[in-house]
């Protein structure tokens, strides 16, 4: 049954990321519930959520996507309509942001430059982890000094800039890559590095440099869209460079510019 989940994934185009992590979520579960799919019933799902958040205290989030790939598989697949609990509310909060000086003083304490440059180009693209990772050489236009990145969230390709002042770094960086991989930061078997590599690569980075802040690729992907609306970049084009579907997700980030709201005049002055 759990084939058939994974063959349903790839027919609907979920993400490599996506079908990983449903198919994952789903052999958890029925390997605590110990039953057949087709045996399962409302309340085993129920037992399941109430296990994960008393027993297990995991948070919202995380419960929230055990619930999301419960229920393609029960209700979307199986079709028995069984996974309707509520589940925690998902609090909101602002994404963490770093300041400029933040930004520039990881790139100063990155220990060499293939590292460097992972920051670098998070930072100056906007690029999700999982679209680093998966990041070739080809995909990169230096004369426009543009990233096509394919297939990244929902499936969907589009374009991002790259800063300008990284590029012959970037260039020189290449030339010393095995022509066998064609990933940008290639890894093990021939493939990319893991995003858990990367993770691991910022964190340490951020250690060093003394920042206090939780640091994550994910962040410099926020300071990303943060810094580009505080010199004014439409929205929409912001948007567009993240590649959100929805203007809403993107509008998370008129909550976190600070330098906009500074540069607001009381109306006594």
């Amino acid at each position: 049954m759990l084939d058939k989940l994974e063959m349903e994934l790839k027919l609907r185009g979920f993400s490599k990321e996506t079908l990983s992590s449903y198919i994952r979520h789903n052999k958890l579960f029925l390997d605590y519930i110990k039953k057949e799919p087709k045996e399962v019933e409302e309340e085993d799902i129920k037992k399941y959520m109430s296990y994960l958040v008393s027993d297990l205290s995991l948070k919202p989030r995380s419960v929230s996507l055990k619930k999301s790939a419960l229920k393609f598989f029960y209700d979307e697949i199986l079709g028995k309509n069984i996974v309707n609990l509520k589940t925690p509310k998902i609090p909101k909060s602002n994404p963490e942001v770093l300041s400029r000086d933040e930004i520039f003083l990881l790139i100063k304490n990155a220990k060499n430059n293939k590292t460097r440059l992972i920051i670098e180009l998070l930072y100056s693209t906007g690029l999700r982890v999982s679209e680093l990772v998966n990041l070739k050489t080809e995909q990169i236009d230096f004369k426009e000094k543009t990233i096509r990145v394919k297939s990244g969230k929902g499936n969907k390709d589009r374009i991002t800039i790259v800063a300008g002042k990284i590029l012959k770094d970037l260039e020189k960086y290449i030339q010393t890559l095995p022509e066998a991989s064609p990933y940008l930061f290639p890894g093990k078997e021939k493939r990319g590095l893991t995003t858990r590599n990367i993770q691991k690569i910022i964190q340490n980075v951020a250690f060093k440099a003394g920042i206090k802040k939780r640091v994550t690729p994910h962040t410099l992907r926020h300071s990303f869209a943060t810094h580009l609306l505080e010199n004014g970049t439409d929205i929409r084009l912001i948007q567009e460079l993240l590649g959100h579907s929805q203007l809403s997700t993107t509008q998370i980030y008129t909550h976190v510019s600070q330098e906009q709201i500074k540069k607001i005049k009381s109306p006594l002055d």
